[in-house]
């Protein structure tokens, strides 16, 4: 049920999740990169490392487990609010102004996916249903990602 397109990490059971957004400086860039696709790209790449950290963490406490354990319960409350601001972040950095519809258009389709992630989580939808969807999740965030390095930056 992991996400496969950043490593998963473990959050605290108290902890929530903080709003993902890059400085645009903080993202390598090549000369011929829009500074919209480096903005968008480098926010797009913060909200998929925060939507993998917190849904890593609730996948893990899921594996072998049910929505009754309290550990489960926890994580999903804050996988569902992490996963519910970067679904967020990745539509305000699809719509960047200017940003060329090939990165926009899968960044739109992965913020999609993640709400649906996140009602599915919500209403205690089993694994199978969870792994589709994050499934669809990696692919959109692949998209993402190779028309991001073909704009010269990445997400």
């Amino acid at each position: 049920m992991g996400l496969a397109f950043v490593p998963t990490a473990f959050a605290d059971d108290d902890a929530t999740p903080q709003s993902p957004g890059v400085a645009v400086d903080a993202v390598p860039m090549s000369d011929a990169a829009s500074p919209a696709a480096v903005t968008a790209c480098g926010n797009f790449a913060q909200a998929l490392d925060t939507a993998a950290q917190y849904y890593g963490d609730f996948s893990d406490s899921f594996e072998g487990s049910d929505y009754n354990d309290p550990a489960v319960q926890s994580s999903n409350q804050v996988g569902r609010t992490a996963l519910r601001q970067a679904a967020g972040v990745a539509t305000d950095s699809a719509n960047t102004p200017e940003l060329d519809p090939s990165i926009a258009d899968p960044m739109r389709a992965w913020s999609a996916d993640a709400t649906k992630l996140l009602l599915k989580m919500a209403l205690r939808i089993p694994g199978d249903s969870l792994n589709t969807t994050a499934t669809e999740m990696n692919t959109d965030a692949t998209n993402a990602q190779q028309a991001c390095a073909a704009a010269g930056t990445h997400a």
